[in-house]
């Protein structure tokens, strides 16, 4: 029977998540779930949740339950504002923050926006070697002792020999009765993913533009790492001409050249080739832009690329336009009218921070 306090606390984290789901679309627009990261876990601030406490009332107070009191009299401490503002001495309320594990960011996150489960392509598997216990020998690691085997074997050499005593039934294991587990090399098939961020930063993807990036890329990941067991991520910024760079500056970097589409996805396409065969990756590539390329003749060189050398080694290709008060958004009603009905290409319009769980639905919402 399960103690108390475990049924509690798992009542609570049942409110917490509901809570969480309840107000995701707000959340996200946000950010408030980029709180503090770790490895596996993100901390969110719940101001609608506070931790479980018993409250007393201050000491010299007068009211209900110490004199008499009103209808409708305050209970605890007057309220903000209330007092003259001197300083105090009684503690604040504070939202509770709550840790969360990434599986279940993705377990909300799929549940809300009713995501198809993703199926990696078979033959993108590279097999990892593991240690596999499959066998016993007489010597080995006191850590590694099989305790069944063990008594069996003494069993079996006390009733062999005479001394075992059905009624006194005592089975004491001699060194040479121990029996350890061992252990060999196998190849294990472990699938693993890639995921290409491509971002344009030229002058007129603001901070803004890309506060809204760095919020859809981390629920992007926190999606695809809940289906693989091994996830890169490579980032790739342009303008002009396109560079990789690390995670800080893809989101940090500001440019103000023109913008030539073509140079990103030709330099993913290098990457792709370099480092992560297609037979032995999944391969995700996202691209965000406001859609303002240098001219109609780049973008059908952007078209070409993809067609040939881009969709056929990935599961997804996603393009996300991110408004901009300077961008025409013209490539996106190309991109729409040459991969209308590929399964490959998902496009997304991204209004504003509010669209972004609508852009993220759009772009993960094929499965692949």
């Amino acid at each position: 029977m399960a103690l108390r306090i475990e049924t509690d606390h798992s009542r609570f984290r049942e409110i917490v998540r509901g809570r969480i789901r309840k107000d995701l679309r707000r959340f996200m627009s946000r950010g408030e779930l980029l709180g503090r990261q770790g490895r596996n876990i993100v901390s969110i601030p719940l101001p609608q949740i506070d931790v479980p406490h018993f409250t007393f009332a201050p000491q010299q107070s007068t009211g209900v339950g110490q004199g008499p009191g009103e209808p409708g009299t305050a209970l605890g401490p007057p309220a903000p504002g209330d007092g003259p503002g001197a300083a105090g001495d009684q503690p604040a309320e504070h939202p509770l923050e709550v840790e969360v594990t990434l599986g279940e960011l993705a377990e909300i996150l799929g549940e809300e926006l009713e995501l198809p489960r993703i199926k990696p392509k078979g033959d993108k598997a590279i097999r990892a070697p593991r240690d596999r216990y499959t066998g016993i020998s007489r010597t080995g690691p006191e850590s590694l002792r099989h305790f069944k085997r063990s008594y069996r074997a003494a069993l079996k050499r006390q009733i062999a020999s005479g001394v075992y005593d059905p009624n006194s039934p005592r089975v004491v294991p001699l060194r040479e009765d121990r029996r350890y587990r061992t252990w060999k090399p196998v190849e294990i098939p472990e699938t693993s993913a890639v995921i290409l961020y491509m971002m344009d930063v030229s002058g007129s993807m603001g901070d803004e533009q890309k506060e809204i990036v760095r919020i859809e890329a981390f629920w992007i990941d926190a999606w695809l790492r809940a289906h693989y067991k091994g996830i890169e991520r490579r980032f790739i910024v342009h303008d002009a001409e396109a560079h990789e760079v690390d995670e800080e500056a893809f989101y940090r970097t500001r440019e103000s050249g023109g913008t030539v589409i073509s140079s990103a996805y030709r330099m993913a396409h290098s990457l792709i080739r370099r480092s992560f065969p297609p037979e032995s990756w999944n391969i995700y590539l996202f691209h965000f832009s406001d859609g303002d390329n240098w001219s109609q003749g780049d973008t059908e060189e952007c078209v070409e690329i993809l067609r040939r050398d881009l969709l056929p080694s990935a599961n997804l290709f996603g393009y996300g336009q991110v408004e901009s008060p300077y961008g025409t958004g013209q490539f996106f009603g190309d991109l729409q009218d040459a991969f209308a009905s590929d399964e490959r290409v998902a496009l997304s319009a991204v209004a504003g921070r509010d669209a972004i769980l609508d852009s993220i639905r759009t772009l993960l919402g094929k499965g692949r």
